[in-house]
């Protein structure tokens, strides 16, 4: 049985980012779409407006009858009890990556992958086809401003996809375009080491289409061998280094200008001056030069592109500014790996040059805080003040030694202080921010309307 043949697809996990996307996609054309997810968010609460049952207990006998296929996220624990019922049932199983492949296998695919800026960088992309005026379908691994989702539908034969490297699943995607950003080390509890997770963005590049195009950071090409690049050439895939200032299309003269960033664009015939986006930061004009060149390749014309760039508010939890007055700015952002925070708060200095910058970080994942203390002391090292907060643990059981103390003691900056979710309101109290960022992918973002209202209320 097809997964377009079935009637009832149940989803367990249906509540994260890109299984809620999928799970809409087989709701929007007609599929009865049910799941299991362990907590209720805003956005599963929109799942179910928009039709769509969820369970919230590990219960078996809250599973509906008569389901075609599961869909499932490789997150779910082992020990659940509605997967092992599920699986005992002998009912078709898939990945949500299998999925997602299996839906854009006949589309004309544009897959972003990279250790970060992916779901930026694939919103931005679809943003700019759509005001180009190709109806596209995207999934997204966060909620536009924009279009207030993590889909769109789309009639086109043009889909934009995030590829997601944890567990591998973007091996599960066979791309007409594709794009890697980044191949820093992350993930190193699925990967083993850095060089298995590089050769698993090379394995990515391979799933390319015959006359295909691949966009890639400037200098990653040099972690290909020989036999790799001659393969890419056998299939006739053009390849494309992007950068600052440097690689085949490039962006230039990064400005800022009345607080937003302005750039130069050159590449694929095409030159572009000053260029307006919102979203502040040298990574974000990268991520727009992907963007940009993924237009022109699908015949997006100029000043839509420059229309579209002006106009696109960004994501949810990227950058996203949640008060902006004179005395007090406070930035959400999703940074969980160094090179995340660098670009966050390099980006927050950049905007506001003259301003005292304060951070809460909340670490996600024990094997990532282990993998990467000192990067992230380092980095957290380049702000004013720093308020760090426990572990997020996600799925992951603890590891013995490993908490946020050790990054904590890494750390040079002496404004710094240890705090959990239970002690963080009361600890913030005897703060008077000028710039106050929340970073982490963890559940920081829940104390962000009580952050909110508390300074506001004090100012």
């Amino acid at each position: 049985m097809s997964i377009q043949d079935t009637s009832h697809i149940y989803f367990v996990g249906i509540g994260g980012i890109g299984m809620s996307a999928i799970a809409r996609y087989f709701n929007a054309h007609g599929k009865k779409v049910s799941g299991y997810d362990k907590t209720k968010t805003l956005l599963t609460e929109k799942l179910e407006q928009e039709g769509i049952s969820i369970q919230y207990e590990d219960d078996i006998s809250l599973i509906p009858a008569n389901i075609d296929i599961v869909i499932y996220t490789p997150a779910i624990p082992k020990d659940h009890l509605g997967m092992k019922y599920l699986v005992d049932l002998g009912l078709p199983m898939m990945k949500r990556s299998e999925a997602l492949g299996l839906i854009s296998k006949d589309k004309r695919s544009v897959a972003i992958a990279g250790t970060h800026g992916k779901t930026t960088t694939s919103s931005m992309t679809a943003h700019v086809l759509k005001v180009g005026g190709i109806d596209v379908s995207a999934f997204l691994g966060g909620i536009t401003v924009d279009y207030h989702s993590n889909f769109l539908i789309g009639n086109s034969d043009v889909v934009v996809l995030e590829a997601d490297e944890y567990d591998r699943s973007f091996l599960k995607l066979d791309p007409f375009i594709a794009a890697i950003l980044s191949m820093d080390p992350d993930h190193l509890d699925i990967y083993g080491d850095k060089e298995l997770m590089v050769g698993g963005y090379k394995a990515f590049a391979g799933k390319i289409k015959e006359n295909g195009v691949l966009i890639i950071k400037s200098g990653l090409l040099d972690k290909f061998t020989l036999n790799e690049l001659s393969e890419l050439s056998r299939k006739t895939i053009v390849i494309y280094e992007f950068g600052v200032s440097e690689g085949d299309i490039m962006i230039t003269n990064i400005g800022v200008e009345g607080g937003r960033f302005v750039f130069d664009y050159q590449g694929l015939g095409l030159k572009i001056d000053k260029l307006i986006l919102n979203m502040p930061g040298r990574h974000n004009a990268e991520n727009a030069c992907v963007a940009i060149s993924v237009g022109i390749l699908l015949g997006v014309t100029e000043d839509k592109i420059r229309k579209a760039l002006a106009e696109f508010k960004g994501i949810q939890r990227r950058f996203e500014k949640i008060i902006d007055q004179k005395n007090l700015v406070f930035i959400d952002d999703y940074a969980h790996h160094p090179s995340e925070l660098r670009a966050a708060i390099e980006a927050a200095r950049t905007l506001y040059p003259d301003k005292k910058l304060t951070g809460i970080f909340q670490p996600h994942l024990y094997s990532r805080t282990r993998d990467f203390a000192e990067g992230f002391a380092h980095e957290l090292d380049n702000l004013d003040e720093v308020i760090l907060m426990d572990i997020y643990p996600a799925r992951e059981l603890p590891i013995s030694g490993v908490t946020s103390e050790i990054i904590f003691k890494l750390m040079k900056n002496k404004n710094k202080i240890l705090v959990t979710k239970a002690t963080l309101m009361e600890r913030l109290k005897g703060y008077y921010p000028e710039v106050l960022l929340t970073l982490g992918a963890g559940d920081i973002d829940t104390f962000v309307p009580e952050i909110k209202n508390m300074f506001l209320n004090e100012r």
